[in-house]
This record gives C-alpha cells, sequence and structure tokens, in this order.
C-alpha cells in the first residue's frame, strides 16, 4: 500500500488539496484551516507548537532562541478541523479472494482513507482513524502534522478484516466517544443487513458533516455466474442454493442499482455527501475527481 500511495505525481495532486467543512466551525484549536468566516485577519492570535512539515517562515525564532523549543505563529481566522475517517473492516469488505489484489474491496478502502488522511495531515487538521470490526475498533488518534503520516500508514498495515458488523451500533458507538464534531467519512460496502441509516443519522447528530463513500467489486456489480451454485454469505457462513439465468442476473442488477439509488437519495435528503466507486476505479480518481465534485476535498 505504501508504495503506491507514495507515487510522486499523486502526492502532489494530493498535497494541493483540502478538505471541506461547508457546514461547521472549525475547532477551537488553531490551526492551520483558512476558516470561511468573511474578511481575513493578519493580526497575532496565538502559538502552536511545531511538527514536521510546517512552513518555516511561520517559526517565531525569538521565542525558539529564548525557549529553544520551536513555535508557530497563528492568526485570528485559522482553524484547524476534526477529520473523523472511519472504514469498514467486516468480512464482506475481504473480497475478492483471489485475482487482482488492487480490485480487493478493503485493499481499496485503505487507499482512499490513506490518501484522505494525507490531505489532512498536510493541512494541519487533527485527525482520528477508526476501523471498525466484528471483533471491536481499533483506533488511530487523534493526531495532526505531516510529520504521522508514517506512523499511520505503518498501523494501516496491520489492519485486517473480521466478522459481521452492525454498522448502526458501530457508528453510534462512535458517535458516542466522539469528542469533537468535524469532518466525518465512512467508507463501506454498506452491506449490512440492520441498514445504515441511524448510524450516519447518529454522526450528524453529534454535529459533523458526513460523507459516505460505497465500494463494491466489479463482479458485484455486474456478476458474470450463471447455473445452479451454491452462495456463501463470507460473513456469516450460511450457504444459500440458487439458479442463475439472465433473467435473474437481470433482476439482481436492477435491484442493487435501486438500493444504491436509495442510499443516495437518503443521503441527500440528509445533506450527507455519497459517493459509490466500484475497486476498477483507481482510487486516487475517486479523491481527485469524484469527491471533488461532491465537493469533500477542493
Amino acid at each position: 500500500m505504501t508504495e503506491h500511495l507514495f507515487d510522486e505525481k499523486t502526492l502532489r495532486k494530493l498535497e494541493r488539496l483540502t478538505l471541506i467543512a461547508n457546514k461547521i466551525r472549525s475547532g477551537a484549536i488553531k490551526g492551520e484551516r483558512r476558516s470561511s468566516r468573511r474578511g481575513t485577519s493578519i493580526e497575532f492570535a496565538d502559538y502552536r507548537n511545531y511538527v514536521r512539515g510546517d512552513d518555516l517562515r511561520r517559526m517565531d525564532w525569538n521565542i525558539y532562541a529564548r525557549l529553544q523549543r520551536p513555535f508557530i505563529k497563528l492568526l485570528e481566522d485559522e482553524e484547524d478541523l476534526a477529520v473523523h475517517l472511519l472504514i469498514d473492516a467486516s468480512a464482506s469488505m475481504d473480497w475478492p479472494r483471489s485475482g487482482d489484489l488492487n480490485q480487493h474491496k478493503f485493499r481499496y478502502a485503505l487507499h482512499v482513507l490513506a490518501g484522505l488522511a494525507y490531505i489532512a495531515l498536510g493541512t494541519g487538521d487533527q485527525v482520528t482513524v477508526s476501523v471498525m470490526r466484528g471483533d471491536g475498533a481499533q483506533r488511530w488518534g487523534p493526531l495532526r502534522g505531516r510529520g504521522q503520516v508514517m506512523n499511520l500508514f505503518g498501523w494501516l498495515e496491520k489492519a485486517y478484516t473480521r466478522g459481521t458488523l452492525d454498522f448502526n451500533v458501530a457508528l453510534r458507538d462512535y458517535a458516542m466517544r466522539m469528542a469533537r464534531a468535524g469532518v466525518c467519512i465512512v467508507i463501506s460496502d454498506m452491506m449490512s443487513p440492520g441498514g445504515y441509516e441511524d448510524g450516519l443519522r447518529a454522526l450528524q447528530g453529534r454535529g459533523s458533516e458526513v460523507t459516505a463513500i460505497q465500494v463494491l467489486s466489479p463482479d458485484e456489480a455486474n456478476p458474470a455466474l450463471t447455473g445452479d451454485l451454491k452462495l456463501v454469505d463470507v460473513e456469516t457462513g450460511i450457504p444459500q442454493d440458487v439458479t442463475i439465468d439472465e433473467a435473474m442476473r437481470g433482476l439482481y442488477i436492477e435491484r442493487l442499482q435501486a438500493w444504491q439509488t436509495e442510499i443516495s437519495d437518503y443521503c441527500t435528503k440528509r445533506g450527507i455527501h455519497f459517493a459509490s466507486t466500484e475497486t476498477s476505479t483507481p482510487w486516487e480518481q475517486l479523491i481527485l475527481s469524484e469527491l471533488r465534485r461532491a465537493r469533500v476535498v477542493h
């Protein structure tokens, strides 16, 4: 994952992006984000500790000479943003289990998450990452600064999928534990029997601006299977005997598209950004194109 992410051409493009907070105020902790408030100020407001990647032109060298510690000067209209990146690590994300690894749903989702984290850490935002599995959630952060990038990527390399996940319960639990509202981006295949509505609503209820990114593999969106088959649920292990002909396949695709439209309509009504992608789409294209159009990044 790390080698692909550090493709220089892609990194240069990511470094020009910023996560957008359209509907929430940035945090009380000062950072490097330009506020959406009208007017700008060049008046001094506060100091914060220097972190790797900060602009050295913002260093207060007089303070450094006295205290031997580096501090960055902040202006009145600069604020940081709390960024929450949540990834579904249930067993259904462990697909496909053979073939092109770049089309593996969980691996693809990790690339998207890492790209978004790289953007947020590079602009001084406070980043928290949660990997939600059937056996519980693992959390990284909250941390800030580009100096944390390799730390996060090393942590993500150890992430794995397991078990069934009640998506609503996992998101509600995260919302209850959230220390600061902010931009909340959820990456999942949305394949939870209990649905997704209550969980996304809980995140909004805490004041966060929410984005849902659905990741599917090409064979889920357009399966090539035909004949008499035994299908096995990858999360529960429950088998189901089915006969698939062209009519059944057409009905499946129709219902899948109706389900995606249902998710999109729900998100639109609630003011939630929604993007659906297949793993055949390059992950960087999702960020640089689709999420730009959705006003998640600019």
